[in-house]
């Protein structure tokens, strides 16, 4: 999956805490990575996730899927890249390449769909007008 024409990416180096025994990853912390880079990018582009909050709106994840490559090992410095797709009413979508900063291999590549929900009801909403805006900007076709 080619990411030169990706929005969005940062850098993590891989925790201690985040291997077993043989110092590998372990595959539920790629979620995890996911979420980083998706927090990030709200942050850089739409004003945060806690924008979305402040407004009494949540961002669930409602279905989520990884495809691992190849491990990733203590110490080692990934790039996640991060884009957001599928914007719908009240919905959205966040594709994910997780590569190696030393080779740029990429290890992991997955998705994660989100409904924007009412904080309280948790009943689905509709996206708020600044973040569409927010999105389509960083978004748009070069």
């Amino acid at each position: 999956m080619p990411t030169a024409d990706w929005s969005f990416a940062t850098e993590v180096t891989v925790r201690f805490a985040e291997t077993d025994a043989q110092g590998i990853a372990h595959h539920a912390v790629f979620l995890v990575w996911f979420e980083v880079a998706r927090v990030e990018y709200l942050t850089a582009h739409a004003g945060g996730y806690q924008r979305l909050r402040d407004e009494g709106i949540e961002s669930t994840v409602v279905e989520v899927d990884v495809r691992y490559l190849a491990p990733a090992r203590f110490d080692e410095r990934l790039v996640i890249h991060a884009r957001c797709v599928d914007v719908k009413r009240v919905s959205f979508r966040f594709e994910y390449a997780i590569e190696r900063a030393e080779t740029g291999e990429t290890i992991a590549e997955g998705w994660s769909l989100h409904s924007i929900v009412d904080s309280q009801t948790l009943r689905p909403v509709r996206m708020p007008a600044w973040l569409l805006e927010a999105i389509a900007a960083v978004e748009a076709p070069a």
